[in-house]
């Protein structure tokens, strides 16, 4: 895949993943991509009140440009992922009281994973979303006890990683894209990078 992907693209720019997500970079690398790790700093709370995908959207758009300006000459990948339970977002949690509180909410229902991206060059801006259903079994609270215990559910969206080895057996079933879940749909940045590398060659 990473081969048919780097052929195709055949981008001559480095890029910039404005995450220190170490998921969004096995992601990207996926696809043979190599990338600088330029993590964006930004207030996130700024944002609060915003609908769900107009808050992932701008967080990725806000993220990429507060690292473009350090970094013009590159590509700038930007992404936000939120949890969305009952129009309420969930992001990642304040401590291990919050990840309790979080995964006790979604235990044995249903709720949206949206992941908003952007990606810059020079004055180009592609911004876009995508949904993804995701339903939780219902936990017990040992199981509960034990994952949060784990330090895992700490930096994550919702308190949860749907690739963790524990954090997987949580989810009965979802509904649209898994990478989306995880928190960079390949599909939509591929094809957002097929544009961008259009328009350099």
């Amino acid at each position: 895949m990473n081969a048919c992907a780097l052929q195709l693209l055949g981008l001559s720019v480095p890029i910039v993943l404005a995450s220190a997500s170490p998921r969004r970079r096995h992601l990207m690398a996926m696809l043979g991509l190599e990338v600088d790790i330029v993590p964006a700093q930004l207030n996130e709370d700024a944002f609060v009140g915003l609908q769900p995908r107009q808050y992932v959207e701008t967080l990725a758009l806000r993220k990429a440009e507060s690292v473009q300006r350090s970094r013009p000459g590159s590509i700038i990948v930007g992404a936000d992922t939120t949890v969305v339970l009952e129009n309420h977002i969930l992001n990642k949690p304040a401590d291990a009281d919050d990840a309790h509180r979080m995964l006790r909410q979604l235990s044995g229902r249903t709720h949206t994973v949206w992941t908003g991206v952007a990606v810059l060059w020079r004055t180009m801006r592609l911004v876009d979303s995508r949904a993804t259903s995701v339903t939780f079994r219902t936990l017990d609270t040992d199981e509960i006890a034990a994952y949060v215990a784990s330090g895992s559910p700490l930096d994550k969206a919702g308190s949860y990683g749907i690739q963790d080895d524990f954090g997987a057996t949580f989810v009965r079933s979802i509904e649209g894209c898994y990478y989306t879940v995880v928190g960079l749909p390949v599909e939509l940045l591929y094809r957002m990078l097929r544009i961008v590398a259009r328009v350099i060659r």
